[in-house]
């Protein structure tokens, strides 16, 4: 099958489907999409709220707890322990398919009466119910999207992590904070794309170091100092002369550090060990496509957090070990032929379902556990659910879904996302496709306005002490104002420093941050690649390089053209950095 041009029905640009994209397609018996890669990716963020959590009264036992719904949602939602507890019933609120009425208006009726699970966690979570997204996580704090870690406050996105702060996209490090794109790491801060790094800061694409400061692609190396060689005794003498703890010193080597990076080679992609792939974050992987931040998974496409021994997953935002996934979000751990589904774990054969566990063939069903062969919760045996949900899907086309903006939905759509519990700015489609509102409403999506905050604050950012050595514990659990005041990083315009935290900042020699930990985030990830692609050519203009005049090589990279850094090819970026 040839390569086919088709027009979004969402933002109304061309994009292509591919020929090998048709194939996955026929191979789990699902129509092309009608909206471009883009705009699939922006609908299913639109239904992960990780970072925003709200105290609530659990509607079964009334105990108050954390969640990421609001107080005031339409959503019916239950504390963990009622949730997985035996006083309800899922199947109670079984319905019985009505071919009078589009397909998402009856699932949408479902989706207000069945109780919410509060958090997406998966495994133990022990001291840790602030945060979301979460994997056997101990004493962490204010976490999502992390897995194995412990003793961990403000990261996301991470994994095997002990004693790390303010981080994204971190794996298997100690004692690190602030940093990006970055593995087996101690006691270090400030890094991006480093692996191996000890005792450094402000480090950019590097590896196997140890004591180093504000330098970047260094391999096997020790005592570097803005990117010069020094004796141990030099290096030392100079470190020690830093004052690391003053807050108005660290964000000079902060602009110092942003600096330095633009004024280095950056390879157009970080993809390692990998064929056939094109994104970025993509290691030990093979034919991927468009995709970001997969690993050890082959024929991924159009996908985002794709974890180790995937196969076969289209469209598709937070899965580990799954297979045959397509247009899904939270997928867990081990899901295999689920289409359409949200906040799904270890289950296979799933359409159009959500905060399933333990399932297997089910369509158009929430919070069921350890059942099969469902329909909008209600129990059907195996012949009536195989002889009944092919009527279903034709219904979807034969009476499709219109939205306010008069997008169609038959089958083959994700969900509508009117239908999510989620304003566009409670989630994370904010952060890598960020509105105002006007914009997102114009759009079609929901917007919460920022809530009355009832606290006054003790501390302004202006009064806080440079340096951490002049801070003691009066700090702890006092309102601090956020430096930002007001912006459109979902910030809580006030926060506080926990025991930990202070512990965490006086041991580091770290100045107290300014701004709150939404802020914090985002003024982080404006430092990552966004999650798209440009079609560009190589900047080097080198001779020595192995060709005359400009390089010609072109790539698919996540630089814009309009950023500042200098992009080469890989062959280029090999020979200037080895």
């Amino acid at each position: 099958m040839t390569s086919e041009t088709k027009n979004c029905q969402n933002c109304k640009n061309d994009f292509m489907i591919e020929s090998e994209d048709f194939l996955f397609y026929q191979k789990i018996k699902v129509p092309p999409p009608t909206f471009c890669p883009e705009c699939r990716m922006v609908r299913r963020m639109n239904f992960r709220n990780e970072r925003n959590l709200y105290h609530k009264r659990c509607d079964l036992c009334n105990k108050k707890f954390v969640t990421n719904y609001y107080q005031e949602t339409l959503f019916k939602v239950y504390c963990h322990d009622c949730w997985w507890g035996d006083r309800w019933d899922p199947l109670f609120y079984a319905k019985e398919y009505n071919f009078s009425n589009p397909f998402f208006e009856q699932f949408y009726e479902l989706f207000k009466k069945v109780p919410l699970i509060p958090a997406d966690t998966k495994g133990k979570q022990l001291n840790s119910e602030y945060g979301n997204y979460n994997g056997n996580v101990k004493d962490c704090y204010m976490c999502f999207s992390v897995i194995e870690s412990q003793d961990s406050l403000y990261c996301s996105n991470s994994s095997g992590l002990h004693n790390c702060f303010d981080s994204d996209w971190l794996q298997d490090s100690e004692l690190c904070s602030n940093s990006l794109d970055s593995y087996h790491n101690n006691e270090c801060s400030y890094l991006q794309q480093v692996k191996e790094g000890i005792h450094s800061k402000f480090i950019f694409k590097s590896s196997n170091i140890n004591q180093c400061f504000m330098s970047s692609n260094l391999i096997n190396a020790s005592n570097f100092f803005y990117n010069k060689q020094l004796s141990v005794k030099e290096y030392n003498s100079l470190i020690n002369k830093m004052d690391f703890g003053s807050y108005v010193v660290n964000e000079k080597l902060k602009k110092d550090f942003y600096s330095m990076k633009n004024s280095v080679p950056h390879k157009y992609a970080e993809i390692r060990n990998s064929l056939n792939s094109k994104g970025n974050n993509i290691v030990n992987s093979k034919n991927v496509k468009k995709s970001f931040d997969v690993t050890s998974s082959e024929n991924v496409a159009y996908s985002m957090r794709v974890l180790k021994g995937c196969k076969d997953v289209y469209d598709v935002h937070g899965v580990a070990n799954g297979e045959l996934v397509y247009e899904s979000v939270g997928c867990g751990f081990s899901p295999n032929t689920n289409l359409f589904t949200f906040s799904i774990d270890v289950s296979h054969n799933l359409t159009y379902s959500m905060m399933c566990k333990s399932c297997s063939n089910l369509f158009a069903c929430i919070g069921l556990r350890n059942k099969q062969y469902c329909i909008l919760n209600k129990q059907y045996t195996k012949e009536e659910y195989e002889d009944l949900v092919p009527k279903i899907i034709k219904h979807m086309n034969d009476m499709p879904y219109i939205d306010s903006k008069g997008r169609v939905y038959k089958y083959g759509e994700f969900f509508p996302s009117e239908l999510s519990p989620f304003a566009y700015n409670e989630t994370i489609a904010q952060e890598f496709f960020p509105l105002i509102k006007e914009q997102a409403k114009e759009q079609g999506y929901e917007w919460k306005d920022k809530e009355e905050r009832n606290y006054t604050i003790d501390i302004k950012t202006e009064d806080i002490p440079d340096n951490i050595k002049d801070l003691d514990d009066f700090i702890i659990n006092k309102v601090i104002e956020c430096q930002h005041k007001d912006c459109n990083h979902q910030c809580t315009e006030a926060f506080k420093i926990i025991p930990e935290e202070l512990q965490f900042y006086k041991r580091m020699n770290l100045p107290l941050p300014r701004l709150c930990p939404n802020c914090r985030h985002y003024e982080r990830l404006s430092k990552r690649n966004p999650m798209k692609l440009w079609h560009r050519s190589c900047m080097c203009d080198k001779d020595k390089h192995g060709h005359v005049g400009k390089c010609t090589e072109e790539f698919e990279t996540s630089y814009a053209p309009d950023r500042p850094e200098i992009v080469y090819c890989e062959g280029c970026y090999n020979k200037e950095v080895y």
